[in-house]
């Protein structure tokens, strides 16, 4: 093969359509618009999720429950990634990004106790389970509450 040989996969490319350019090309007159009615006219057609005046779909479903504004997201870390920390080290929230770990700390960071702790640590965190705290003073560690 030689470059000038080289050309696109067939079907790749497309030509532009070229609308309103004489009745020769098929596309002329009406601009494949049709005749008349919303559509056919300048900044014409029906918002989405219009339904020909028809109640629509998100007025017919009732609504349900709300969001609330004071709702805190925790980063969730499990006692089993705890584990690529040596021996008595002190695990805090900023070791744990810096290490990547946790890749958004959010609201804070809560520990988890799914997993096995082979290491006694020190770990700081906004929030522990009970099962979390139970692993880690059983491998002789400290959770402290930040």
């Amino acid at each position: 093969m030689k470059i000038h040989e080289l050309q696109p996969a067939p079907g790749s490319r497309q030509t532009r359509k070229r609308v309103g350019r004489g009745v020769g090309s098929g596309m002329g007159k009406t601009s494949t618009r049709g005749h008349k009615g919303q559509n056919a006219r300048s900044g014409g057609g029906v918002r989405p999720g219009f339904e020909g005046g028809q109640n629509p779909l998100y007025r017919r479903l009732p609504k349900r429950g709300f969001n609330n504004p004071f709702r805190k997201e925790y980063a969730i870390v499990n006692l089993e990634q705890l584990n690529n920390f040596a021996d008595g080290t002190e695990v805090t929230p900023e070791i744990l990004i810096n290490s990547g770990i946790i890749k958004n700390p959010l609201a804070g960071i809560k520990v988890l106790g799914d997993g096995e702790l082979t290491v006694k640590l020190s770990v700081k965190a906004n929030k522990f389970s009970k099962s979390a705290v139970e692993k880690i003073t059983a491998a002789g560690g400290n959770a402290e509450v930040i």
